[in-house]
Formats: structure tokens, sequence, C-alpha cells
């Protein structure tokens, strides 16, 4: 392919062939093109449709500094996005262009990509059908203030917020092993619980199953051991953000998390979204990092970051009981928050992790912790939203939850939204609980 092919895909005033992607409601215009993989290939959604892109290098869509690159070639020929991430950035940049003047209103290319959506037939959630990314590690945090002040209150009233708290993002290290992809069903675990604090402890069946609402990202670009990532660097570290699950079991959780965290309670299943929205469509939506008060205590000089950033994105969660599903009844919507709230940004999450010579590798992902606001509504887990179980919420078919239910869907949605910008989303993350196994 020659001639003028590359089209800048962050023009806000870009419309494209697809339909689907022009919709104002719509999640995946031609400005997001986010990667997944699609039916065992690297591929690219806009609107509701996707595109392999082996099959678009077969069709000689790409342009030759591309298509004749050995890197690029074989990046096409595994199932996951870690060959596309350890692509140059400059490779990166061309091959999103080039994307974008595929799908461009009056773009030459459209009779060759339509022929190759059409082949898709299926539409690609249906598709998706797993993770976006190898995952070699996966880290959790705990970078919301009001997260961590709502649950210290509940389990230390006198003493919610811990003294490192605003001086080090405090995570733990989950399991990459159980991170599943989007739709699947969650068995609810086993583990020790005890009915007072102070034991004795049985062994059964969880009964105070939560999700937890997070963003995370996955790594496009690590650092050798013992060397670092400058805070003021570590933004072009990371390929691009997804909505994550961090499935939890309180009750497991409250009688083993002391005195080095959650184990059991959180390593039985992770869901991350199948679609993976890249820095660059998020590059509109960047936000100064948190406002500190006079009294917070300044960040120290590594984690310090002049032009530092939080991502604008809106965080919905729902719930749907099964008998809501067999009754063709709504979605509750039971929260619905801010990206923008957290305390600490992407930049330094990546940043700390790494401080210490810790290598970081493409396709590791890091996730936020829980996503909560400093209202009600804008709790990101049902430990906050009902106050562990004080405050219950009810659901469209007049059922209580305190905790989730066995059948009970979970489904999160995030997208940003900018006057003179297209709503870029990232699609639901889902999944339904189900009994736990003999």
């Amino acid at each position: 392919m020659s001639g003028n092919v590359l089209v800048d895909s962050n023009d806000p005033n870009l419309r494209s062939w697809v339909e689907s992607a022009n919709d104002p409601l719509g999640d995946f215009p031609i400005q997001n093109l986010p990667y997944g993989t699609l039916d065992g290939s690297p591929a690219v959604r806009i609107g509701d449709r996707a595109l392999c892109l082996r099959d678009a290098l077969d069709a000689g869509l790409f342009v030759k500094k591309l298509s004749s690159n050995e890197e690029f070639q074989m990046a096409l020929d595994v199932a996951w996005l870690n060959g596309i991430a350890e692509l140059e950035p400059e490779q990166q940049t061309m091959l999103r262009q080039n994307i974008a003047y595929m799908f461009a209103a009056g773009s030459p290319a459209r009779s060759k990509v339509e022929r190759l959506l059409c082949a898709a037939e299926l539409l690609p959630d249906e598709m998706a059908q797993d993770t976006p990314f190898v995952v070699g590690d996966y880290t959790d945090f705990y970078a919301s203030l009001h997260h961590a002040t709502n649950v210290g209150s509940m389990f230390r009233p006198n003493n919610a917020l811990l003294p490192n708290w605003k001086h080090v993002p405090i995570g733990y290290h989950g399991r990459a092993s159980s991170i599943v992809p989007d739709g699947t069903g969650i068995v609810r675990p086993k583990g020790q619980t005890v009915a007072n604090d102070d034991g004795p402890p049985v062994f059964g069946t969880s009964k105070l199953m939560d999700y937890e609402l997070e963003v995370g990202f996955f790594v496009g670009k690590g650092n050798e051991i013992g060397s670092t990532i400058p805070v003021t660097q570590a933004w072009n570290h990371i390929f691009g953000f997804v909505l994550v699950n961090d499935w939890s079991a309180r009750d497991i959780q409250k009688w083993e998390y002391q005195p080095l965290g959650p184990f059991l309670a959180k390593n039985f299943a992770t869901t991350v979204s199948p679609w993976v929205v890249t820095r660059e469509a998020l590059e509109p939506f960047r936000v100064p990092g948190p406002a500190r008060s006079a009294d917070d205590p300044r960040p120290l000089p590594y984690l310090d970051d002049p032009n530092g950033c939080n991502l604008d994105i809106t965080l919905e969660v729902f719930i749907s009981s099964a008998r809501m599903r067999q009754q063709s009844m709504a979605r509750t919507l039971v929260s619905r928050g801010s990206f923008k709230d957290m305390f600490w940004t992407p930049a330094q999450l990546l940043a700390h992790h790494a401080s210490n010579g810790c290598n970081m590798q493409i396709g590791d992902l890091l996730a936020s912790g829980t996503v909560s606001g400093p209202t009600k509504e804008s709790r990101g887990c049902l430990l906050e939203r009902t106050w562990r179980g004080a405050e219950p919420i009810m659901l469209g078919d007049g059922t209580e939850r305190k905790f989730l239910q066995d059948g009970d869907e979970v489904v999160m949605r995030g997208y940003c939204e900018k006057p003179g910008h297209p709503r870029i989303g990232f699609g639901e993350c889902r999944g339904i609980v189900l009994p736990a196994r003999p």
C-alpha cells in the first residue's frame, strides 16, 4: 500500500464508514481503536465490528514500513498483544494511523476492509474469548483515598488511615494464573472464616462475596532488573487500559489479611475487559493529578511528578439477578464514580513498583485497587456501598443485596466524555457468580 495512508485518529472530527462507530453514545469510535484478541489473532475494534490484523496484513492493507517488518509480522502470528506492545513507539503510532485510514469515511480501502469485517459474522464480544495479553505478573494497588478511608473506618474506627498510606502506594502481588476474560463464570470460593474476630475458624463456602471496581493497565515497555522507571517517563511505559473486577471474599479476607494482606480472599479470580484502550486514545482525557491538602505530605522526589495526570473515566457498576435476566429486566445501577478521584496516578504506581529495581515486563498487569469517590453512590464495592451489610441495596426485582448471591451478574462499564471529543469507552467487564463446587 502506498500514498497518504496515515490518518490522525485523535482528530475529533474524523468519521468512519462503519456507521456504528459514529454513534455518539457508542464506546468504540474511530478515535478509540482498542486492541484485543479475535478468534486467536490480535485484532482492533471499531463500532460493533472488529478486524483481525493478520487478515489485514495478508490483504495488503498495511504500509510497507509495517508489512515488510519482521517484528510486525511475528507480532500478528500470536494470539495476544504482547508482540504489538513490543513494537517501537513510532511503529505503534504508524499502525494506529494506518488502521484509522482503513476505517475513515471515504477511504479507498473500504471495499477490501469491509469484506474482512463481514467474514467475521459474529460480533466481536462473542469471539474475544481470551485475555488480551499473556500476563506474566499481576499487582493490585490500594490507590483510592476514599476507599482506604471507608474500609479503615469500618475495621479501625480510631485509626482509619494508617500512617504510611499518603506516603507510599500500597500494593500486593496478585495471581496471574486466575486472570480471566470477560464473561467467565466465577465459582464462589471456599476458605477459612470466623464467626468472631478471635476465632475459632471453620473451612467452608464464602458467604460474603464481593466485586471491586478497578482500572488496570498493561505495561508496554519494561526495565532491566536493577534499573528503575522515572515517574516523569512512566506514562510512556504504559500500553493501554482495561476495566478490572478484583473479585473478593470478604469473610475469608477478614480472617486472613493480617499481618501480610489478602491471599485466598482474592486470588480465585480477576476479570479483565477484552479491549485494551491505548494511552494514545485517552490523551484528550488526561486531567491533573489529585489535589493534595495543605496537611498532606508532599510526594518523595521519586514520586513527585509536576506534570502527573489522572484520567477522567466515568465508571459504573450494574447488578442483575438470575430472575431479572430471565424476565428481561434492566440491570440495576449500583455505583457511578470517576477514576480522576484516585489519590495515586498510574505513573506513580508504575514508578513505585520499579523503584527498588524490580523489572517490569511487557504484558504485566497493574490494577488501581477499588475506585471509590466522595459520595455513597460512587463507592466501588458492596463492602462500602452497603457499609458492611448494614445498608442493603435494592435490585430491580425487589430483592435486597448486602453481598453477591449465586446467579448475580456484575457488569462494569467505563467511558470518557469531553465537549468537542467523541466518547471513548471500554465496553463491558462481566461475570456471573456460580455456586461453590462440592
